[in-house]
């Protein structure tokens, strides 16, 4: 059945299987489940609500709230009511909240806490077309301009007794505003990106063709819905039906996998490398013969990684050994992730492809994708029988996908495009040409299964003085891999004449090397300048350094005191390096590197 609109297949999935379980949440300890009966009662109460509060179709409404099931009901909702989401990130500052609901013209904001509602009351007077502020966990007040979630929902329960939602639903079209996420840009200020109805749609039918998910999977869902990739796994879910649990607290992610016991996860790379992080660390800290059962048992893992890789299984004696490898270490692995995945699906930054390996040769498939906002995220996703670590896959079902000839920029057409940039036409003119084609910005190559190898962000690319040109992300993932301890790199060079970089240690990491060596109580500063790390980091990059071509080699580096965060706006809310952000606040230290060199001569 064609759907009109994503309220439409929302409300199609509810006739579908009313009785089965649609999300859980967790409340303390305590996991609760809804049906998607359960689930279309709440979600009307809210679009109701937000229609008593004077909000008209296509109008936006805010969500400035970290992933937990009410921003997942409230943006059904908001679409069930005929709005459009507009999606603020819950670090926001005030500032740029405000820019956000401002410029996007949104008339409802849906807040997490006080905390949130204070942040917006001080700029109260840069929100002119605000109505109302409805707090999920707070309180009520300010004459009436905050109202709770619980109101929200008695209000939509009065709005319904004399009202007809489906007729709502009934006159959203595909071509009408579904969602307005803005981008979190290393520079200048966001743009909101206008996706439609149809971009969603074609998601959700664009990722069942691939008959990769089912009902009988389970998801655990704790990315940032503000981001686009959440959003697609959020499509998932109503589309084909698949259960989600949902908790956005990261440092709970691994705890809750035990749990939830899903059977797939999105992620974004940084997770992935914390896990390895933690397992390497743990393991090599422990020592003596658990250290070197773990070593021989991933060379047997990653011998059998690549048989497989190749189309084939272990037999014989190599066989054998992976069994006994499995029963000592790969099991216990799988076990911390609940061990029932049957893989996992990366986005939203590169990932490296020596991790991936790393967790194949333990039993856990990592399927990288790749999409923009602008092209609603995924375009582009490997899949189990068609699988190729260090590329992003065949496009999605319906995406067109060619390779600039003169510069190797990656460009794609299809449904999942975006309209344009919210009030920017000329911007959006310079992004999506008159023939449809998004301009990613990513430099790529086709393999001959036509699928996607990502080289890298074409304004990324460092060019050096003497003329060459080096790709950081490749050189950033590939030290990753190598030194288990670190938790960013930043590959610097652009217009001098040899590359440096700026790392950091990851903090768990750090704890357990600190503990390793009777540092406990050390900071993490003191730490971050303990010779002894120092010589860990320089051997790991004389190990890279063995790899490049001389011009990427990295010269020499430092290791900051203190770890990149999202708060200091040192990362985006999808944890990738804002990396100019980075360079001018160490721009004393990085010219350091250079003094008496041939660049300042």
């Amino acid at each position: 059945m064609g759907y009109k609109s994503f309220a439409d297949m929302f409300r199609g999935r509810v006739q579908k299987t009313p009785e089965r379980e649609a999300f859980s949440y967790r409340r303390g300890e305590t996991w609760i489940s809804m049906s998607w009966k359960q689930v279309n009662e709440e979600v009307r109460a809210i679009a109701g609500g937000l229609r008593a509060l004077g909000q008209d179709d296509e109008e936006r409404v805010g969500i400035l709230s970290n992933t937990r099931i009410e921003w997942l009901l409230t943006d059904l909702a908001i679409m069930c009511s005929g709005g459009a989401t507009t999606t603020v990130y819950p670090s926001s500052t005030a500032d740029d909240s405000a820019y956000i609901l401002n410029d996007s013209g949104s008339v409802v904001c849906i807040v997490e806490d006080d905390g949130q509602v204070k942040k917006l009351l001080s700029v109260r007077d840069q929100l002119p077309h605000l109505k109302h502020l409805v707090v999920i966990d707070g309180t009520a007040g300010h004459d009436g301009w905050v109202i709770t979630f619980d109101d929200l929902k008695k209000k939509g329960a009065e709005w319904l007794k004399d009202n007809n939602l489906d007729e709502v639903i009934d006159r959203i079209t595909p071509d009408k505003l579904a969602t307005l996420i803005y981008t979190s840009g290393t520079t200048g200020k966001p743009k909101g990106v206008e996706l439609l109805h149809d971009c969603w749609l074609y998601e959700g039918e664009a990722i069942d063709s691939a008959n990769i998910l089912s009902e009988n999977d389970k998801q655990f869902l704790w990315l940032p819905l503000s981001h686009s990739f959440g959003k697609v796994l959020e499509t998932i879910a109503v589309h084909i039906g698949v259960p989600t649990a949902i908790d956005g607290e990261i440092p709970r992610i691994v705890d809750n996998l035990a749990v939830v016991q899903p059977t797939f996860m999105g992620a974004a790379p940084r997770i992935f490398e914390k896990a390895y992080n933690k397992i390497v660390n743990t393991t090599r800290e422990a020592g003596g013969m658990k250290w070197k059962i773990f070593q021989w048992a991933f060379s047997v893992g990653k011998e059998v990684s690549k048989l497989q890789q190749a189309g084939k299984q272990p037999s014989g004696l190599l066989a054998m050994k992976h069994s006994i490898a499995d029963k000592l270490v790969f099991s216990k692995i799988r076990a911390r992730f609940g061990g029932r995945i049957r893989f996992f699906i990366s986005g939203s930054a590169p990932l490296n492809r020596e991790i991936a390996e790393f967790f194949h040769a333990a039993g856990l498939l990592i399927l990288e994708g790749y999409g923009l906002t602008e092209s609603s995220a995924a375009s582009f996703v490997n899949v189990p029988d068609l699988n190729a670590f260090g590329t992003v896959g065949r496009p999605v079902p319906g995406t067109e996908v060619k390779i600039d000839p003169d510069t190797g920029e990656i460009l794609i057409r299809g449904r999942g495009i975006m309209r344009g940039y919210y009030n920017l036409p000329d911007v959006s003119a310079e992004t999506v040409d008159k023939d449809g084609w998004l301009h990613t910005g990513d430099k790529g190559e086709l393999d001959d299964q036509g699928r996607l190898r990502i080289t890298d962000r074409i304004k990324d690319l460092i060019k050096t003085s003497g003329g060459k040109y080096v790709a950081p992300a490749a050189i950033e993932g590939a030290f990753k891999a190598i030194c288990p301890l670190v938790s960013q790199v930043v590959v610097h060079g652009n217009n001098r004449n040899f590359c440096t970089a700026l790392v950091t240690v990851d903090p768990d990491a750090a704890k357990g090397w600190a503990e390793g060596r009777g540092l406990g109580n050390a900071s993490y500063a003191d730490i971050a300048k303990h010779p002894d790390l120092r010589a860990e980091f320089k051997a790991a990059f004389d190990e890279l350094n063995k790899t490049l071509a001389r011009y990427e080699t990295i010269k020499d580096f430092a290791i900051l005191p203190a770890d990149l965060t999202i708060e200091a706006g040192e990362l985006t809310p999808s944890l990738k390096v804002k990396r100019k952000v980075v360079e001018q606040k160490y721009k004393d230290l990085l010219d350091g590197f250079y003094k008496g060199s041939l660049a300042d001569v």
